[in-house]
């Protein structure tokens, strides 16, 4: 009987789906139906190349098609525009309500005279200890965020934390289970390094793969770093054009490096290049130019002392 066929009878036995015979799917392809746990482990020698082949394909289409917008936590909760990237240079964690706040509307509040959190209006702690006090009573309540901020504090030892890379991995484990995009990949990044972990590349893929389906960007691009690397050019194009569409300068540069080999088309480059110009043009606003300025000034200035 032919596996690579879906029909409503049983691919090993040939019963057919009636009030008296349930077919339930091979949960890996969905190619084929069994009316028995028996009948599926009798054929399962007959049927394991295709289903491994469909299983492949069907997991493709997820990691292809998902992951193509920017995850809720990536917006600023006040103006609610994506933040650009890479985030870190253009916003502030705020540990009092867990929220991470664009540069332009800390700034828009700093000029209205607010010194405390834009977003929540509480005081922003001065020091690590009421920090840490914030941070571990979020946890406490399982808050995926607080979890995952918590266990990059253990890793590089901050916040008054000694470094223990046991229980950073153990926290980012669990906020990873609680559904932290971030998590992923940072777990995605200790396998791949082997640092707290031993070193474990399915692991370190599979924890991106994650992530970059919930529109993590820089997962999504060490996926297509880590494709190239093997040779999978085709593969590794496919994900640098999503990840250019979404922001990402450096995916764009590695997109052009690929056109100038001959290992991307002119159409492909003038895609990524104008899908991460529009994705720029709408991070934009007045407020993050004016934060943008001043932080120039600022730095400028340090340097000429």
């Amino acid at each position: 009987m032919d596996s690579g066929v879906e029909a409503d009878v049983c691919a090993n036995c040939g019963k057919e789906a009636s009030d008296a015979v349930k077919l339930k799917n091979c949960n890996a392809c969905h190619l084929v139906k069994y009316c028995c746990v028996a009948c599926q482990k009798t054929h399962r020698k007959q049927h394991k190349k295709a289903c491994k082949k469909r299983a492949a394909e069907l997991k493709d289409e997820r990691l292809y098609s998902q992951g193509q917008e920017r995850p809720e936590g990536d917006f600023c909760p006040i103006c609610m525009l994506a933040i650009p990237l890479p985030m870190p240079e253009h916003s502030a964690f705020m540990v009092c309500c867990l929220q991470t706040v664009c540069h332009g509307c800390d700034w828009a509040a700093q000029k209205r005279g607010m010194i405390d959190c834009p977003f929540c209006r509480e005081p922003r702690p001065r020091d690590d200890k009421p920090a840490l006090s914030l941070v571990k009573k979020r946890v406490a309540a399982k808050d995926p965020k607080a979890i995952e901020h918590l266990a990059t504090k253990y890793f590089f030892g901050r916040m008054g934390l000694k470094r223990n890379l046991s229980r950073a991995i153990k926290l980012w484990e669990e906020a990873a289970e609680l559904g932290s995009i971030e998590a992923h990949f940072k777990l995605a990044n200790r396998y791949r390094y082997g640092q707290g972990v031993v070193q474990d590349m399915a692991k370190a893929v599979d924890h991106m793969e994650k992530a970059a389906m919930k529109g993590h960007v820089a997962s999504r691009c060490n996926l297509g770093d880590l494709e190239f690397r093997n040779g999978n050019k085709e593969r590794a194009l496919r994900h640098l054009l999503i990840a250019a569409k979404m922001g990402d300068k450096l995916a764009v540069a590695n997109v052009q490096s690929m056109f100038v080999e001959g290992l991307a088309t002119k159409q492909q480059y003038a895609d990524a290049l104008k899908g991460y110009q529009d994705a720029v043009e709408e991070m934009k606003s007045p407020e993050r130019d004016e934060a943008q300025a001043i932080s120039f000034k600022q730095h400028m200035t340090r340097r000429q002392r």
